[in-house]
């Protein structure tokens, strides 16, 4: 894949939404609304902004996400909006689809230990 594609890559919220609901872990299925995901990845992009992983272009930059740096900034934006009713639990397996399936569609790839 040359350089610039990787650039062009767009996450379709609603494929997204369902992935991660087709994928949830079974003791969290039903328990977790596609508008609980939505809002969470809504929280994710804010995550991003306030980071500065956006370029002028609203392109993700390559970078390292601190996972328990992110989980934390989403956990305290849900306690202190109270607009949904999440587990530490819920939001991390909404955490963990999310990235699944941002590897599926080539956005993220995982760091290997040297």
């Amino acid at each position: 894949m040359a350089e610039n594609e990787k650039d062009l890559i767009e996450v379709d919220d609603t494929e997204c939404i369902k992935y991660i609901l087709d994928h949830l872990p079974a003791e969290l299925k039903g328990k977790i609304s596609e508008e609980d995901v939505q809002y969470v990845l809504d929280i994710i992009c804010d995550y991003y902004v306030e980071n500065d992983l956006f370029d002028d272009e609203d392109k993700v930059e390559e970078a390292t996400i601190a996972e328990e740096e992110m989980f934390q900034f989403i956990s305290k934006i849900i306690k202190k909006e109270k607009m949904v009713d999440l587990s530490d639990e819920a939001l991390q397996a909404i955490l963990d689809g999310e990235f699944e399936y941002g590897k599926e569609i080539g956005i993220y790839t995982e760091e290997t230990e040297e």
